[in-house]
């Protein structure tokens, strides 16, 4: 399970540092693809699978756009001996990724934030919507 949070700064080639813990958990190689909310989503082998099947069962019509979405920007990427990863330029632009970044857990997949943006989505968190999910759950 992917849990936490941990702050590093890219280098001027686009390489972060990837969570010991993390690393870990993903694997010596796993797949990094546009996630939602301007974030990147890391997933490893075994979880990346699990979302393909997922979408490989949806009609065409319902996922071709998830096709395109996940699969036509992922990368898959390992680990130099630094714990660095390269993260694409076209993965770079869409999470606006530039300098500061959170690298968070997210249960089963590890998420890649500007640290700008995960500060104001993480402020957009009230608990009257967590109290509604949870409340969906049956907590």
């Amino acid at each position: 399970m992917l849990i936490g949070q941990y702050q590093h700064n890219l280098d001027t080639k686009g390489r972060l540092t990837m969570p010991q813990k993390f690393r870990d958990d993903l694997g010596e190689s796993f797949i990094l693809t546009r996630g939602l909310d301007s974030c990147l989503f890391v997933y490893s082998g075994a979880e990346w699978e699990v979302l393909a099947d997922k979408i490989r069962a949806l009609p065409l019509s319902k996922g071709r756009d998830l096709q395109r979405y996940f699969f036509a920007n992922a990368v898959e990427v390992a680990c130099d001996s630094m714990g660095r990863i390269l993260i694409p330029q076209n993965l770079r632009e869409h999470a606006h990724l530039d300098r500061e970044a959170v690298v968070i857990g997210s249960l089963q997949r590890a998420e890649i934030w500007d640290k700008a943006t995960w500060e104001k989505t993480c402020n957009n968190l009230t608990d009257d919507r967590i109290a509604e999910a949870m409340e969906e759950l049956g907590f």
